[in-house]
């Protein structure tokens, strides 16, 4: 499974601790680009760097009569730095060092989810591959439709994840910026050079142009590209809980040794995983939209953004590696059951091969009406009165004007159905 390690790296990402670490490091490589310019000396950075320390509870003691969370950061670093400390927050607005920090923490992260994303395909490619060949009914609308196979079903999702993969790399590209612009994004009172510095060292690219902050459109997209990888984690436990039914029983979420799944009847074998993936995709769906909302700020800035962000970014990262963690396991350990696949493929008692009749007949110089008029008719008598569909057919003198009983025989052929799988497993590159 992937490792309970990941799990506390993501919280770790999102403490506060880690957060004004992020941002004292930022303040510091400020202050190493005014030495760059030679706006102080350097053994000044130096000092700065050897003082620079911060303690969360004093920070919180200081915004307590501040209520300004940086400001209350600055006072704490300040009260460690001595004199030097004038140089700290030269020229910078609180989002420089905000707006930055949450960049950087939103690309690390990033980083986790996409590991974790590659490993949930890993196994989505092993059950694809496991049971490439092995039939089970297509199912639209709920009903039988025609055979098809269980390794192909994995590789649709092995597919969709991959897409998944795709937008959260190109979500973490649209986080990983910077700005350090200024009050409003003017450079008034910092030069470009500061902020490419910055930038630069911390692995982010500069935002081109600013205001008081990134723009928000970045962290929708972010964040939109988590609740799409949470739907299809919810479409795949979705597909499980279904198989999983009683009356069908193909696939079976894997039941621990002592584990329960009902207070009331011990018979129960519940996919309780599945429904909490499935309702964990509600709350990535809802903080996506709540991101949405925080594009449209007033003019250069206000902070009705900020206080959603606090909550909607690492509750959505968390949230996603915790998805992903069971997903993985889901897969990885699924009960699937053969023989109940091709028990329920025969279920309807071969009316599933209706369509390749259908096409036969065509062939054969009926017309499409006509040869449809007659494989309808026979699927209903058969099904009306619980028969072969196959005895059906070999039994119509309709169908005997076109098609021997060679061919009648061949269309109701399990390998018809199945004969392109190789060629569809190569062209997804499984």
């Amino acid at each position: 499974m992937i490792s309970r390690y990941s799990r506390k790296e993501m919280t770790r990402i999102w403490t506060d601790e880690n957060k004004f670490q992020k941002m004292l490091d930022i303040e510091i490589l400020a202050v190493e680009a005014f030495s760059e310019q030679g706006l102080m000396d350097k053994e000044i950075v130096k000092v700065i760097r050897k003082k620079a320390a911060f303690d969360v509870n004093r920070i919180k003691e200081i915004e307590e009569k501040t209520h300004h969370d940086v400001v209350a950061f600055i006072k704490n670093v300040s009260e460690n730095i001595g004199e030097e400390a004038k140089y700290i927050h030269f020229g910078l607005t609180s989002s420089d060092v905000l707006d930055t920090a949450l960049s950087v923490m939103m690309t690390e992260a990033a980083d986790i989810l996409i590991k974790d994303t590659e490993e949930v395909m890993e196994e989505l490619r092993k059950k694809a591959l496991e049971y490439k060949n092995t039939p089970m009914i297509g199912r639209s609308h709920g009903v039988h439709a025609e055979p098809i196979t269980f390794g192909l079903k994995m590789a649709l999702f092995y597919k969709e994840m991959e897409r998944n993969l795709a937008r959260l790399r190109r979500a973490r590209e649209t986080v990983a910026v910077g700005k350090i612009s200024g009050s409003v994004g003017t450079f008034a009172n910092v030069d470009l050079f500061v902020e490419e510095y910055v930038c630069g060292k911390l692995g982010l690219k500069c935002a081109e142009v600013s205001s008081q902050v990134l723009q928000r459109d970045r962290h929708a997209e972010y964040l939109g590209a988590i609740a799409v990888t949470g739907a299809t984690l919810e479409k795949l436990a979705l597909e499980v809980r279904g198989l999983q039914k009683t009356e069908i029983g193909e696939v079976q979420e894997f039941f621990a040794s002592g584990q329960t799944g009902s207070s009331s009847m011990p018979h129960k074998k519940n996919p309780i995983i599945c429904e909490r993936i499935t309702g964990l995709a509600r709350v990535l769906r809802g903080n996506a939209t709540v991101a949405i909302e925080d594009i449209a700020l007033w003019h250069e800035r206000d902070i009705s953004h900020s206080s959603v962000e606090r909550i909607i970014i690492p509750d959505s990262t968390i949230l996603l590696d915790y998805m992903l963690s069971k997903t993985k396991t889901l897969v990885e350990k699924l009960v699937v059951r053969e023989d109940k696949m091709l028990e329920n493929i025969a279920e309807t008692k071969g009316l599933v091969y209706s369509q390749c009749l259908l096409l036969e007949l065509i062939k054969a110089g009926a017309t499409r009406m006509e040869a449809y008029d007659i494989v309808q008719s026979l699927a209903l008598e058969a099904s009306k009165e619980n028969k072969e569909f196959k005895s059906c057919v070999e039994e119509s003198s309709e169908v005997k004007k076109y098609l021997p009983a060679g061919k009648i025989e061949d269309c109701f052929k399990l390998k018809y159905h199945l004969r392109n799988i190789d060629d569809i497993f190569k062209r997804a590159g499984i």
